[in-house]
């Protein structure tokens, strides 16, 4: 079985994502070993400045980087635009390859420039900005679909 790592930088605040996260979770135990890790967000004052932003994002990024090890793929505004079928082939060719699948997230501010250099590849959900917290749910509900598309369920339509 094939194990996920999900590192996300801060923690889910809200209890309706919560339960949705631990909703696809258990759809994905059939398919995957996956696993949240959540590093530390650094905390910002109100209205911060750039260098604040920058020096919380670069502290974020080196937790990320020693959770993250190589390979991993970033999610980012700027990444690749991917269907759900052309996702679901990336993900069972890893999958094939073996060895763990990698995602990062990043928090509340963004994501370290050097953490998205660094990745083996970048992935955008849209070219609009979601909180980080609802990025985590929707990665988890395309992996459950990706499984799903590969598997020949009926989930995705």
């Amino acid at each position: 079985m094939v194990k996920i790592k999900i590192i996300c930088a801060g923690r889910i605040k809200e209890k309706y994502y919560s339960e949705a996260a631990a909703e696809y979770l258990k759809r994905l135990s059939r398919f995957a070993r996956v696993e949240i890790a959540e590093v530390k967000e650094e905390p910002l004052p109100p209205n911060p400045s750039a260098a604040q932003v920058s020096g919380a994002l670069a502290a974020e990024g080196e937790r990320i980087a020693k959770e993250a090890g190589d390979g991993y793929v970033c999610l980012a505004i700027e990444g690749e635009k991917l269907s759900s079928e052309a996702f679901a082939a990336k993900i069972a060719a890893a999958r094939d390859r073996g060895g763990d699948i990698v995602f990062v997230i990043g928090g509340s501010q963004g994501i370290d420039a050097a953490v998205k250099r660094r990745a083996a590849a970048r992935v955008s959900f849209s070219d609009m900005t979601f909180p980080h917290s609802f990025a985590r749910i929707m990665l988890l509900e395309q992996l459950y679909r990706a499984f799903m598309i590969d598997s020949g369920g009926k989930y995705h339509k």
